[in-house]
């Protein structure tokens, strides 16, 4: 157990680390990371109970397992040309050697010296026949205190070999490089400029200058067999060893112990930070086209009460015209020179309903029909510019990221997003002007109808015409038998005009403002609805991106904490 290893302090520390992995495994589920980095995290927690970890890995072949015999000084691990380790081989302290599987690797215990500090851990080969035995490899890597690299000095750092110091640089690890098979090479020569190569390489790889050591483990493997200090000397292990017992002090393993939970916890973090900030990126393109479409939608209803008052004009200005024409009616008809034309009532207003009113019923029937077409078209128009809004949108996602797969968010922003895209893409597709027109039409004529505009004749101007005429016939009889017919012109039959017009503009005037309101009320329902609709498909998709922004920011707050948190506990650490 490490425990056996800390102080006071350094226990404290341990609290601290256990605590802060909790937290970030907290946050981790809270933003749905994928299931294997929590895993990661959780094992780290468990970790920090065990002992220090030399994981060896490299490729198969390159002698891994040899070294680790050689170091532990017994033959613990099979050795062979194919591939043998399979699994992961956790090599422990044990008073006997016994072997244990759980979980699916393998516990060798062993009564090595070197075993009662540290534990070793052999990989399967990097370039594994098996593909599954180097995701393996690769998954034990973070987990790792130390990493001791293990090449074949007949195939010094392969390709594979790169890309996987690639992955070991990335977590941060420690890392030393043990160029194997040494007998394998001729003379001193070959083996400096194996050496070189290999340093240079990885000197490049990893961005640090990299300790490597020339060995054979054959030859070390016979040293002991046959107590052979010379041939012990010449295998190479000597300075291995004396570099790992200097290096792998107990306070330098336990540095490196409580540091390597906290460089897992910091890499993790960070790319989750990364991929909040993604989303955050792709939700403010969002947020800004849901701002869009809604100031469309102001724009819409700004536009629309302005173009209505212009259509309703066109509506009034038939009324004002009817309303000239009747005064006109008066002037020549309501005078001396026609008083026997006057004595006929039913052929003046005969006239008046042919000359005045004429077709203003129709005109105003038309009117309203290019009203009624031109509300029916920019609503359609309106459902047409979101539905390319949203189309534009769909087709941004949030760039792919490392171990972290979204898809929760992914798949909520995207059902939504083409539920608004369904909506508007429908509304086109099967938007129907003549129902909708006819629709609107029936309503618009229902209102009109209670504003007297069933027959524009409802306003009773023919008949008020017959009751002024009556009138100013009787008075005139009876003027006429009482004075001159000249008192009829200057005083009877202007004050009947002026009354016939008063009452022709009154009349008008009501009709027009009954119609105007009746126009106006039918506008503003069929507007509302028509901004209901789009706000309505809209609303579940805003809601979704004003709270997914919400909780973006809480959570990256929260998780730079964490950072912040590790970041200090690496300080101390140090």
């Amino acid at each position: 157990m490490l425990k056996k290893f800390l102080s006071a302090g350094q226990e404290e520390l341990v609290k601290e680390e256990r605590d802060v992995l909790f937290r970030l495994n907290g946050i981790l589920s809270a933003i749905q990371a994928t299931e294997e980095d929590k895993e990661i995290i959780a094992r780290e927690a468990r970790r920090l109970d065990e002992l220090f970890m030399v994981v060896v890995v490299g490729e198969f072949n390159a002698g891994k397992s040899a070294f680790i015999n050689a170091l532990l000084g017994s033959e613990v691990l099979e050795e062979g040309v194919t591939p043998t380790t399979h699994k992961i081989h956790v090599i422990k302290y044990g008073d006997s050697p016994t072997r244990e599987e759980r979980d699916g690797i393998l516990y060798v215990f062993y009564p090595a010296p070197w075993l009662k500090d540290l534990n070793i851990v052999d990989t399967p080969g990097t370039n594994a026949v098996l593909r599954e035995h180097q995701v393996i490899t690769e998954k034990f890597v973070p987990h790792s205190d130390f990493v001791l690299f293990v090449t074949s000095a007949d195939r010094p750092f392969t390709e594979s070999e790169r890309l996987f110091i690639g992955l070991i640089r990335d977590w941060g690890k420690k890392l030393v490089a043990v160029v194997n098979k040494a007998d394998l090479l001729k003379d001193e020569k070959s083996k400096v400029e194996v050496l070189d190569f290999v340093r240079e390489h990885l000197k490049e790889a990893i961005a640090a200058e990299p300790e490597v050591f020339l060995v054979s483990s054959r030859l070390a493997k016979e040293a002991r067999r046959g107590n052979d200090l010379s041939k012990w000397e010449e295998s190479g292990m000597p300075e291995v060893e004396q570099f790992l017992q200097k290096s792998l002090t107990e306070k330098e393993r336990v540095r490196l112990k409580l540091t390597t939970p906290l460089q897992v916890s910091e890499r993790i973090a960070r790319r989750y930070l990364s991929a909040l900030d993604e989303q955050k990126r792709l939700l403010a393109g969002d947020l800004e086209t849901v701002h869009e479409i809604n100031r469309q939608i102001e724009n819409y209803e700004r536009e629309m009460r302005t173009q209505f008052v212009y259509h309703l004009s066109h509506v009034e200005n038939v009324l004002n015209k009817m309303e000239n024409r009747g005064n006109q009616f008066f002037e020549e008809t309501i005078r001396l020179t026609r008083i026997f034309d006057m004595l006929n009532a039913e052929k003046i207003r005969g006239e008046f309903e042919r000359k005045v009113v004429a077709d203003t019923a129709h005109q105003v029937e038309r009117q309203i029909n290019d009203l009624i077409d031109w509300m029916v078209s920019q609503d359609f128009r309106q459902w047409r510019q979101i539905a390319s809004l949203v189309e534009e949108r769909m087709s941004k996602r949030s760039k792919p990221q490392v171990g972290l797969l979204n898809r929760e968010f992914e798949r909520r922003r995207k059902e939504l997003l083409e539920s608004v895209g369904e909506s508007a893409k429908k509304a086109v597709e099967t938007y129907d002007r003549e129902a909708e027109a006819r629709e609107l039409a029936d309503s618009v004529q229902s209102a009109v109808a209670q504003a007297a505009l069933v027959e524009v004749g409802a306003i009773g101007l023919g008949t008020i015409l017959v009751k002024v005429l009556a009138t100013t016939m009787a008075d005139f009889t009876g003027i006429l038998a009482a004075s001159t017919l000249a008192a009829v012109g200057l005083y009877l039959i202007p004050a009947r005009k002026r009354k016939a017009q008063k009452k022709l503009h009154e009349s008008t005037e009501k009709l027009r403002r009954e119609l105007r309101q009746a126009l106006q009320d039918e506008f503003e329902i069929e507007l509302q609805r028509s901004i209901r609709r789009i706000r309505d498909a809209l609303a579940p998709y805003t809601s979704f991106v004003e709270s997914e922004e919400e909780k973006l920011a809480e959570q990256t707050e929260t998780l730079k904490g964490i950072l912040e948190e590790i970041q200090e506990l690496q300080q101390r650490v140090q």
